[in-house]
């Protein structure tokens, strides 16, 4: 039997969850300046992704990527969220 299909598909959707959390929290507490972060994280692990032979682990760490780089515009949706009142604001943070 072949599970790889079964493992990228449990391991991507976990991805997803996963980083909906870590966006909520990652505007929560340090707004959408945080983008950058993403964006290196991201571009890190499609490049590393290219060197790494076994097929599931190098499809793991691109999907990783991919979700890095779309948690970038989660993050300045996620704030459009903020101000119309969907999530809490952090009264903590200035602006």
């Amino acid at each position: 039997m072949n599970y790889s299909g079964l493992i990228l598909g449990v391991a991507t959707f976990l991805l997803i969850g996963v980083f909906h959390v870590i966006v909520v929290k990652g505007e929560y507490y340090f707004s959408k300046k945080i983008w950058p972060l993403f964006l290196a994280t991201g571009i890190a692990s499609l490049f590393i992704s290219l060197f790494i032979s076994s097929p599931v682990i190098s499809s793991l760490i691109a999907v990783f990527g991919i979700s890095c780089l779309w948690s970038i515009r989660e993050l300045f949706e996620q704030e459009d969220r903020v101000k119309k009142g969907w999530f809490p604001k952090n009264p903590k943070r200035r602006y």
